[in-house]
């Protein structure tokens, strides 16, 4: 499942956790991600079923996602369906996100 800005949502191990029920991942996930974002995770903040599942379980982030609310306003699945791709939300999001594959999933998608 690619999320709006280009994620594999499947690969997330926030959504792995969710979707395995895993309270010991959970708590890893909350401890690296504390370290790595310089703010404190709880296992309760690692819930989420996919940034377009529809589902009201989402990482907090991506709840509140700027990138994945504007998409989900223009009706789009992803980001590079979108006539202003790549714009300044996007960048700066990507540009926080230590993942090249999100750039590349979105690419790949815009070349068909």
């Amino acid at each position: 499942m690619i999320a709006m800005c280009g994620l594999d949502c499947a690969a997330c191990p926030v959504y792995r956790a969710t979707q395995k029920n895993d309270d010991e991942k959970r708590a890893k996930v909350a401890e690296l991600w504390s370290k790595m974002f310089g703010r404190p995770f709880t296992i309760d903040e690692i819930n989420c079923d996919g940034c377009l599942s529809g589902s009201d379980t989402l990482f907090g982030h991506c709840k509140s996602c700027v990138v994945r609310l504007c998409g989900m306003e223009k009706g789009h699945d992803t980001c590079a369906a979108c006539a202003d791709y790549s714009c300044a939300k996007l960048d700066g999001l990507l540009s926080f996100i230590p993942n090249p594959a999100a750039r590349q999933n979105l690419e790949a998608r815009r070349k068909g």
